[in-house]
């Protein structure tokens, strides 16, 4: 169970919830497969798959919860292809025009003919509270994906206050400055060897460099240019390493050695025993990393967060 991405959002206000309170809250939305005229649907799952009926998994006061998603595959160019058939033969039958409208109502109705046959893609997204961090913390690639869950959980909940975290500089700003040696580099944070550099300017060009000294001269000579690094691959205090991007978006998460080997000390044959020890290994790790990656790019902006009276 190690994350391979983390979105993380922040609490706004004090949040607290039971696992208990959570899995009753989330029962009511739980997972139920398309019908057969649905072109998708989404509901809750348990995070340990045939392993538990539970809904929420929960180590140390982190709850681990996993949303699915079904989608039926419709394919355009058969679709496309059915309704000029169809638009063709009202043509030859008729002996007039079908205009655009006409055809939109075919589309649909051939969409729902081929509903009950679609093949259907699934795929399950995770993501963990984490009420005394402060923090919810989702295992998406994408920032909509991560929105997407969020926005679920809310409903599930009735409220979830949480936004992404903000911080003091601009990230971008802090990611040139390590890069040509205007910002300190903390002594946690390793460069890798991956970056992303824009143009600020409207019509302006990307950079991407892979495999690359980014310290090196060809590096500087497009910073100097006035490009921007916005994506940037480190690592952190020699046990995570990932590509960071200007939203604070985390990809590409990797976990240490030390990490697998703790891990490597769980009985192989009780898969339950080990997805709550990687879980909690994992939340760990992060509960380090997400407060002090905040602090090394310029310190968190807490202004909009009501804290504790």
């Amino acid at each position: 169970m190690w994350f391979r991405n983390a979105r993380v959002f922040r609490f706004t206000k004090p949040f607290d919830i039971t696992a208990e309170a959570l899995e009753e809250k989330l029962q009511a939305d739980g997972f139920k497969p398309c019908g057969p005229q649905e072109t998708t649907r989404q509901g809750w799952v348990p995070p340990l798959g045939k392993h538990s009926d539970m809904l929420v998994h929960s180590t140390n006061g982190y709850h681990l919860v996993a949303l699915r998603k079904e989608e039926k595959i419709l394919p355009g160019p058969v679709i496309k292809e059915l309704v000029e058939e169809r638009a063709e033969a009202i043509e030859a039958e008729q002996g007039r025009k079908v205009r655009r409208k006409e055809k939109d109502e075919i589309k649909e109705q051939v969409m729902l003919e081929m509903l009950p046959q679609a093949f259907s893609k699934n795929r399950r997204c995770f993501a963990y509270l984490a009420p005394k961090d402060g923090v919810l913390v989702v295992d998406a690639g994408s920032a909509k994906q991560a929105e997407d869950l969020a926005s679920f959980l809310r409903k599930s909940l009735g409220s979830l206050p949480v936004r992404p975290p903000a911080v003091e500089q601009a990230p971008a700003f802090t990611f040139t400055g390590w890069l040509n040696e205007t910002v300190d580099l903390p002594a946690t944070v390793t460069l890798g060897s991956e970056c992303e550099l824009k143009d600020p300017s409207e019509d302006g060009g990307v950079v991407r460099c892979k495999g690359l000294d980014l310290q090196a001269d060809e590096i500087r000579n497009h910073l100097e240019t006035g490009m921007q690094v916005t994506k940037l691959a480190v690592t952190w205090d020699d046990s995570l390493s990932f590509v960071l991007d200007e939203e604070l978006g985390i990809r590409r998460l990797k976990f240490g050695d030390t990490l697998q080997e703790k891990l490597d000390d769980v009985d192989a044959d009780d898969a339950a025993a080990r997805f709550d020890a990687a879980f909690a290994l994992m939340t760990l790790e992060l509960a380090r990393l997400i407060p002090g990656l905040l602090e090394a790019l310029g310190g968190e902006d807490r202004s909009a967060i009501v804290e504790e009276a």
